[in-house]
């Protein structure tokens, strides 16, 4: 068969399950690889089918464990020393986001050190979604496909038939995000204010905008502790809202996360599935709505492939 130019779909360990609805959209089989553990942890991963000539499309999302970053380097580099004609980095959710600046003195800038090791192990270009913000593109020295979910939360938060929609952003930096979403839905933005103490721990918050009656909906860009989130739907609660919902890309949720949105006064929580959510029945997810966004990754890889347009294909 000739290979030259071929679309190649992989998956690293982390991201296998997205990579397969992925492939399946584009009509395509998974590649097969095979990744080696030695004794002492070391990892080697293998392609087992010639990449030679093709555009190479890796997916893996690179939250914690740093061996999911390094799996995803180890895999770029098989494949440019396997010769493949373009290697692109699929991230769903792009690890290390949230240091995308020097915030205190003699701290990393996370964020710029992932796009160096990206460009130094041979990557092509990065697709990814969401990201914390949106000035990280600028850390790349190659293109970056920045994917939005509004994509798919859109139609989904208009099919609520909410008369009295506000949306919410729960804090200040997400207010960019907020008014966005606000604009394309026609309704009043409220924002959030918080103090924190420390980082995961919110001190105090407080809500600012017309909140009596409003079906609120809080639009964040991914959730971790859930610490900001849930604090915030009880605030806007105990301010008259009619109900609470949020609205988040990456489902992080670590730590006390479940427990709080369990406990919390939020309807419902609506994430993607650019992370997978615990296998823990001892997880209350109840509350926890995904919606995916594998067929999106699909479109947008089929145009970059194709060379065709890439935003007529999202919403903003």
């Amino acid at each position: 068969m000739n290979n030259l130019h071929a679309l190649k779909v992989f998956a690293c360990r982390n991201s296998r399950e997205f990579g397969e609805r992925v492939a399946n959209h584009l009509g395509v089989k998974l590649g097969e690889v095979t990744t080696d553990v030695f004794s002492d942890g070391e990892i080697q991963p293998a392609f087992q089918e010639s990449v030679r000539g093709a555009s190479v499309f890796i997916v893996q999302s690179t939250c914690p464990p740093a061996e999911n970053l390094l799996e995803l380097l180890l895999m770029i580099d098989a494949a440019k020393r396997a010769s493949a004609h373009k290697v692109i980095a699929v991230i769903p959710y792009f690890g290390w986001a949230r240091q995308d600046r020097k915030d205190r003195p003699r701290v990393s800038i996370g964020a710029k050190l992932v796009a160096n090791l990206l460009h130094a192990s041979g990557c092509d270009r990065v697709m990814t979604c969401d990201l914390h913000a949106d000035q990280i593109q600028g850390f790349f020295d190659f293109p970056v496909d920045h994917i939005y979910a509004s994509t798919v939360f859109i139609p989904y938060l208009q099919s609520l038939n909410n008369e009295n929609l506000a949306i919410a952003a729960p804090d200040m930096g997400g207010a960019k995000r907020a008014n966005t979403y606000a604009k394309y839905l026609k309704c009043p933005v409220i924002i959030c204010h918080k103090q924190r103490t420390k980082a995961n721990v919110v001190g105090s918050i407080t809500a600012i905008g017309d909140v009596e009656g409003k079906d609120v909906i809080i639009i964040d860009d991914m959730i971790d502790t859930a610490g900001t989130l849930t604090a915030a739907a009880n605030v806007l609660k105990e301010m008259g809202a009619h109900s609470v919902r949020a609205c988040a890309t990456h489902a992080v949720l670590s730590g006390p996360a479940y427990d709080r949105i369990a406990a919390s006064q939020l309807e419902e929580v609506i994430v993607s599935d650019t992370l997978k959510l615990t296998d823990d029945p001892a997880k209350d997810k109840s509350k926890i709505k995904v919606i995916p966004l594998a067929e999106t990754f699909a479109n947008i890889i089929s145009s970059v492939y194709n060379y065709s347009s890439i935003s007529e294909k999202l919403i903003f």
